[in-house]
């Protein structure tokens, strides 16, 4: 137990793409389709449970987390406050999946798949290899980010709209503008536009500062763009068929 909730880990360091990584990218995979294809078919009290228990998971995993830091020395208000994406993303989630709140699930579909998606490819974990806590709370905590998101659309029925999109890239660069401030007031990186991470992430492939935020805002464009097209053409779709009928 001491060695799985160990500050200094012997057993590391986390390898990107090693065998131990793809098998966490494809636990997260059939979890999510085993977990859809059911829950597709099942009632609404099989629902509320589930998402509640999707819920209660993100919130136990990120509260271990902030003690897991707490009391090994490593909690800071630069690094351990929500307010990078996927750790916003956690709570904001949970609460979506209990309220189903429409809102929230805008910013999760459009954007929270696209930044978790990230953060399982390139785990910053460094020296937290399997079988210990760090590797395990990753995985949970951004597999769960996406299944909540995929589950409220795939299941429950819920889809962005145009409104949608325009709601997130402006609410979402008021949110870049304002953790650009912070940052600068507490010396803190949170979204990484203070600088590129420490870890090994697909931020190195990138300009160096600050051209890489203009890139990413581009590339943030092209997902929620990317996650809206579905349904965008389903739309599209539609009209035409209405219109045709009428004629």
């Amino acid at each position: 137990m001491n060695t799985f909730f160990a500050k200094d880990f012997s057993g590391g360091p986390f390898i990107l793409f090693s065998p131990q990584h793809w098998i966490a990218i494809l636990c997260i995979i059939v979890a999510g389709v085993i977990i859809i294809s059911f829950q597709r078919k099942a009632g609404p009290q099989s629902r509320h449970r589930l998402r509640w228990t999707l819920a209660i998971i993100l919130v136990i995993n990120e509260t271990t987390w902030q003690l897991w830091n707490l009391f090994t020395g490593q909690w800071t208000i630069q690094t351990m406050l929500p307010f990078h994406l996927c750790s916003a993303l956690v709570w904001l989630s949970a609460y979506m999946l209990v309220s189903k709140n429409r809102t929230i699930y805008e910013f999760a579909y459009l954007i929270g798949i696209a930044g978790a998606l990230q953060a399982i490819l390139t785990p910053d974990l460094g020296q937290y290899a399997f079988p210990h806590y760090r590797y395990f709370q990753v995985f949970v905590s951004h597999g769960c980010i996406i299944l909540a998101a995929l589950y409220m659309t795939i299941v429950e029925g819920f889809r962005p709209t145009w409104q949608s999109v325009k709601r997130v890239a402006i609410y979402g660069n008021i949110y870049l503008a304002a953790v650009f401030v912070l940052n600068i007031l507490i010396k803190s990186n949170y979204l990484f536009i203070a600088h590129k991470p420490e870890t090994a992430s697909l931020l190195d492939m990138l300009p160096p500062w600050p051209i890489y935020i203009l890139v990413i805002e581009l590339l943030a464009a092209i997902f929620i763009l990317l996650f809206y097209a579905p349904f965008a053409i389903k739309d599209t779709l539609k009209k035409k068929k209405v219109s045709q009928s009428l004629s």
